[in-house]
């Protein structure tokens, strides 16, 4: 998630942990804490493009680390708060609770999270949640700014109640999030079984800001289907299926390569690649992307959200992420329609653009 929220549920959790004991103080180090997992991106300038990719939601966001920091640190900061008789015990929770929660919100989103380091490689993300949902940071953020102005030790009782108030909103988005995925998760299987097509793997995720368009992957093999369901339609309703050929041989000169490697383990299989002139475009097609119309009559170009260049010669750098340019007022406006049923808003003939020195590539359809 987003530092902000981070920012918020990290200091939402020290004031559950500690806020009797030091009051708005507890607000300031959970707030710290809370963030303290993504303070990995101190080392971005060290590392290229492949080595941040590897490295962001690593060994930070581990079980064993938050473990061992808990441990270290609880004696410590149980000394610097000795006058307000916190415990070690409860000093360790502090730092475990934080740090987890963290982690934990993260695994919500797609981007996925390295619990389990060093003792495996997988990722976890439960896909549940944009990484930027005003939503879910909202309820936290104005709950936090309200409690802190209550300073005395008679208004302890209102800052627990608002506490509970902003986390049980929060938590409590997190649950509808759970549900309106089982809702569209049914109805795209359904969709899939009427037209008797088999896959290897499938997955869905909300799209910018909401929990209420999802857009799901369909892993046949050779290609990738993408399409989109409002949580408001029938189950009944047909998904419109845009099929992006996988095009698998095109890492086949480059399967050696360190970049190659990871941008395959980081994607968890869930890519498409493109030749061109200087070496292969590789696209992770599980964040999204972006929808251009107008450049012709009843078309959109599709250009992905994670997608890099990969330059066998180049120097330095051999990973490049193309810039992207994003209207997001004429994006949320058309999810917003495409979320009340009207599909013309976002639906058109789809190409895929984006891929370095080569034309956009029209794409089939399956109605």
């Amino acid at each position: 998630m987003d530092s902000i929220t981070q920012a918020a549920l990290g200091a939402a959790v020290g004031e559950a942990v500690l806020g009797k004991k030091l009051g708005n103080r507890a607000l300031a180090w959970g707030l710290l804490f809370g963030t303290l997992p993504d303070l990995d991106v101190i080392a971005a300038p060290l590392l290229d493009t492949a080595g941040k990719l590897q490295f962001h939601r690593g060994a930070s966001h581990s079980l064993l680390l938050m473990t061992i920091a808990s441990l270290l640190l609880a004696k410590p900061l149980a000394k610097l708060w000795k006058r307000d008789k916190v415990t070690p015990f409860r000093a360790g929770m502090f730092v475990f609770l934080t740090w987890s929660t963290h982690v934990l919100i993260d695994c919500f989103t797609v981007y996925g999270t390295s619990v389990y380091w060093p003792f495996s490689e997988s990722r976890v993300a439960f896909n549940h949640i944009f990484i930027i949902d005003p939503l879910y940071t909202l309820p936290l953020v104005v709950s936090l700014v309200w409690l802190a102005f209550l300073r005395s030790k008679k208004q302890q009782k209102k800052r627990a109640r608002l506490l509970k108030w902003g986390l049980g909103l929060s938590c409590g988005y997190i649950l509808f999030s759970i549900a309106m995925k089982f809702r569209v998760s049914t109805a795209f299987e359904a969709d899939l079984a009427r037209r008797d097509v088999a896959y290897e793997r499938r997955m869905e995720a909300p799209t910018a800001f909401n929990t209420l368009l999802w857009r799901c992957v369909v892993d046949r093999g050779d290609s990738l289907w993408i399409g989109y369901r409002s949580v408001f339609e029938l189950s009944s309703s047909p998904v419109r299926w845009t099929v992006y050929p996988r095009q698998a041989e095109a890492l086949t000169p480059f399967e050696g390569e360190r970049e190659i490697r990871i941008l395959k383990w980081f994607s968890s299989g869930w890519w498409i690649a493109r030749p061109h002139a200087n070496g292969v475009w590789i696209a992770d097609m599980r964040f999204g992307e972006t929808r251009t119309y107008g450049a012709k009559p009843g078309m959109v170009d599709s250009r992905f959200m994670f997608s890099w260049s990969f330059n066998p010669d180049a120097t330095g750098d051999r990973l490049r992420s193309p810039s992207l340019e994003i209207d997001p007022g004429e994006t949320l406006r058309r999810i917003g329609y495409r979320i009340v049923g009207n599909t013309r808003q976002w639906e058109a003939n789809p190409r895929l653009a984006g891929v370095p020195g080569s034309f956009p590539e029209w794409l089939p359809v399956v109605e």
